[in-house]
């Protein structure tokens, strides 16, 4: 069975194809009262629209979203939401090179070995058009966290070799990268007109950091909140790597660098430090969560390629279409949502985790 759904107790079920009529998704266990809109999720899938700059793919889609059920009267109504953005400009004659040859990077031979058929009209379930089913239901997800208190700033760290060296939140939606960083976002775009002139792609990595979250989400075994993050930002398909905190540098630190301290201000207690990135023993400590993912450079690109058919024919390949030179921009909005549906779900799962506050809750 192919596994579309993702949360225990805040779950999201993505359907659609690339190529077909609609993509979307279907949210179950939203609580009732929720004031929400089309136009709240709208907001999100603008992010990650295609055409919004010459790094992104010329694919004319507006993205509009419908929701088709679980909203009355412009608040949530317990029950699932359904949520429908139908394809526009679907070019499937773009893919006819590759009806029976496999694009090197892509899911296309893995696919075919799984299931002995696959849709190669842009890679069907596997292309990056199904995160826009995980970004619909993730709005809500923020928009829920908002209510809470919980907020998000994600931002594009580097492009290729390209690294920010400062940190303005207001310059992040000012550049075509979401770089905190102008001078960077220059230095990247340069980066990226070189490979285009070259017909190739680049990489690279995004964060993610979550304030407001309180401690005591996740379990300290095989739900840690750390593990249930990387599940929720490795299921996108594009990316490679999910660091935590210090992530990969902390195997270069010694403990006594590495480990958080602790200090009680007027009987609050708070870290001398978030190496840990807001989480220790798969539990949030109730300090800033930091989620790194390193995304992989556009698989698409018009260099001849080794590979073969599905006959076992060996081919040179080139492929054409309407494919971004960087998809990092678009992803960042995926990751935000991954995560927000992560903490959703976890702080829903965290509600039964104290007998004193079952009792307490449902005190008559």
């Amino acid at each position: 069975m192919n596994k579309s759904t993702f949360g225990r107790h805040f779950t999201v079920t993505t359907w659609g194809e690339s190529h077909g009529k609609a993509l979307g998704a279907v949210v179950d266990g939203c609580p009732a009262g929720l004031s929400l809109s089309e136009e709240d999720i709208q907001k999100q899938l603008d992010r990650r629209k295609p055409g919004q700059s010459r790094y992104t793919t010329a694919r004319k889609e507006g993205d509009q979203v419908e929701i088709l059920s679980g909203v009355f009267e412009g608040r949530t109504t317990g029950t699932p939401i359904s949520l429908m953005v139908r394809n526009m400009d679907q070019r499937s004659r773009d893919y006819g090179n590759i009806a029976y040859s496999y694009r090197p990077g892509h899911a296309d031979f893995t696919f075919d070995s799984k299931y002995g058929f696959r849709d190669y009209r842009g890679g069907g379930r596997s292309s990056g058009r199904e995160t826009l089913g995980r970004v619909a239901a993730g709005a809500i997800a923020l928009k829920l966290l908002e209510s809470m208190g919980i907020s998000f700033c994600t931002y594009t760290k580097s492009i290729g070799p390209v690294e920010i060296q400062e940190f303005h939140s207001e310059e992040i939606n000012n550049n075509a990268f979401y770089m905190p960083d102008a001078a960077a976002a220059k230095k990247a775009g340069e980066f990226l007109e070189e490979c285009m002139k070259n017909l190739d792609s680049a990489g690279g990595i995004i964060e993610c950091r979550i304030q407001g979250v309180p401690a005591g989400l996740g379990t300290p075994v095989f739900e840690k909140l750390d593990a249930v993050l990387a599940q929720a930002v490795m299921s996108i398909g594009a990316v490679k790597g999910v660091e935590i905190g210090e992530g990969f540098h902390a195997a270069e630190m010694k403990g006594s660098q590495d480990n958080d301290g602790f200090i009680s201000d007027d009987g609050v207690i708070a870290k001398t430090s978030n190496h840990a990135g807001g989480i220790m023993g798969g539990i949030s400590d109730g300090s800033e969560i930091l989620v790194r993912a390193a995304i992989k450079p556009t698989p698409s690109i018009s260099q001849p390629q080794d590979t073969v058919t599905d006959q076992g024919e060996n081919l040179s390949l080139e492929i054409h279409g309407r494919h971004d030179p960087v998809i990092v921009p678009r992803a960042v909005v995926v990751v935000e949502s991954m995560c927000a549906l992560a903490i959703v779900d976890a702080l829903f799962g965290n509600m039964y985790a104290r007998l004193d506050k079952v009792q307490e809750f449902y005190k008559k």
